[in-house]
C-alpha cells in the first residue's frame, strides 16, 4: 500500500470539475484507491465513486490523504499527486 498526503489548492476544493477529474483519474487504475479529508476528519471513502468524493467536503487548502492498494498503486499515487498539484488543471 502506499499513500499521499496532499493540499488541495483549487478555489472550490474537491467539488465539481475537479471531483470528477479526480474519480476519473482515480478509476482508471486496477488497484483501490481511497481518500480521506485529513482537516475534516472524514473519510476514507471510495476514491472512484464521485459521490463519496463530495461528500468529504474538501475546500480550498483541506489536506487529504490519498492510499492506494493493489498492483499499479505507485502509478495511482504518482497520476494523482500530479493531478491535484496541478490544481486539477486549472489556473490559479
Amino acid at each position: 500500500m502506499q499513500k499521499a498526503e496532499l493540499v488541495v489548492r483549487a478555489k472550490v476544493g474537491l467539488h465539481a470539475r475537479p471531483a470528477a477529474t479526480f474519480v476519473k483519474t482515480a478509476g482508471s487504475f486496477k488497484c483501490s484507491v481511497n481518500v480521506s479529508n485529513v482537516t475534516a476528519r472524514r473519510g476514507p471513502v471510495d476514491a472512484k465513486s464521485i459521490l463519496s468524493i463530495l461528500a468529504l467536503g474538501v475546500e480550498q487548502n483541506h489536506t487529504i490523504e490519498v492510499t492506494a492498494d493493489g498492483a499499479d498503486e505507485a502509478e495511482a499515487i504518482g497520476a494523482l499527486q500530479r493531478l491535484v498539484r496541478s490544481n486539477f488543471g486549472e489556473a490559479e
